[in-house]
Order: C-alpha cells, then sequence, then structure tokens
C-alpha cells in the first residue's frame, strides 16, 4: 500500500514538472515600435513563437523575428535610407531577432532575459513587459532602449541619436 501512493506521487510529480507552458500564436495587429528625438516609425512584420505561462516561467519562452525591410518612418526616403548597407543592411541582415533564455517575475510585471540580434551583432538584453489575459487571448507590452552603435547600425555621432526606445504592443490568441 505505501510503495503503489509514493508511485502515485512520483508519477503526479513528474506530470507537473513535464507540463509545458502555454503557447501563444502571434495576431496580425502587433505593433513594434521606436523612437528618440530624431526619428520614428514602426516595423511592419513580425514572426515567431511565443510560449509563456505566469505559473510556469522556467517553461516560457520568446523566439521573435522582425522583418527589417518593413520598417516605415513615414517617409519612403527615409525607409530606404534605413535599409540601406549603412544602416540596417536589410538585404545582408534580413531579420531582428530576440531569443529569450530566462523569464522573470518582476514587482510590476515580467523580464525577458535573452540575445538581441541586430545587424549581424548579438548582446545580451532585458526586455521588461507586462501580459495581460483575457480568456483565450492575451496581450504582451515591452520595452527597452538599445544604443544603435553597439550592433553597427549607423556611426556614433551621425545626426541621429544613438539610443532608441523600443515600444512592443503583441497580441496574441492561445494555441489549442
Amino acid at each position: 500500500m505505501k510503495a503503489s501512493k509514493i508511485a502515485t506521487l512520483l508519477v503526479l510529480l513528474l506530470t507537473i514538472v513535464t507540463v509545458q507552458a502555454q503557447n501563444w500564436k502571434i495576431s496580425e495587429n502587433h505593433n513594434i515600435a521606436f523612437s528618440n528625438k530624431d526619428v520614428s516609425g514602426v516595423f511592419k512584420e513580425m514572426s515567431g513563437s511565443i510560449i509563456f505561462d505566469a505559473t510556469k516561467l522556467s517553461s516560457s519562452k520568446f523566439d521573435l523575428k522582425i522583418k527589417v525591410e518593413s520598417i516605415s518612418t513615414g517617409n519612403g526616403i527615409q525607409n530606404k535610407h534605413a535599409k540601406g548597407e549603412e544602416w540596417f543592411d536589410a538585404d545582408k541582415y534580413p531579420n531582428i531577432e530576440f531569443v529569450s533564455s530566462k523569464i522573470e517575475k518582476t514587482d510590476t510585471g515580467y523580464k525577458a532575459i535573452g540575445k538581441l540580434a541586430i545587424h549581424g551583432v548579438k548582446k545580451d538584453c532585458s526586455v521588461l513587459f507586462t501580459f495581460v489575459k483575457k480568456g483565450n487571448k492575451a496581450t504582451f507590452i515591452g520595452k527597452f532602449s538599445v544604443d544603435r552603435t553597439d550592433f553597427g547600425v549607423g556611426k556614433k555621432g551621425d545626426d541621429v541619436s544613438e539610443t532608441l526606445k523600443i515600444m512592443a504592443t503583441i497580441p496574441v490568441t492561445l494555441n489549442k
């Protein structure tokens, strides 16, 4: 009798440990905005996977790609310049990527820690975000800043500020 209780307990524990976090599908109406005192705009195309459950942060993960070619500043000449070799070089580096390695709870939401890859350069990055769930839909809102020159985008001392503020609003639907 005692052995069967222990076996049942072990099976239950194993089941709890192997349960995966929830898989979310990114909705089309996401918004990846960037701004500083000199330029602002959005990236219109993003893809990837989001596995997230606030009760299973150790199983949660972001793997996101932003298509550089989708940059929109509201100015066609500026868009072309941003996609060119001196800046993002969209032909050679078609995506901006973020892959998390750890997700932590904070006082105001969560923090995704991982690698950000821009212009062929990968750097450690932390993204603070909130998560609001309503039924099988939810929204992630993330904020962080990036120094474009750390990634070889443009040159130091250009007429454009080096620090860009990024705000990502990503509505999602639960995959079943």
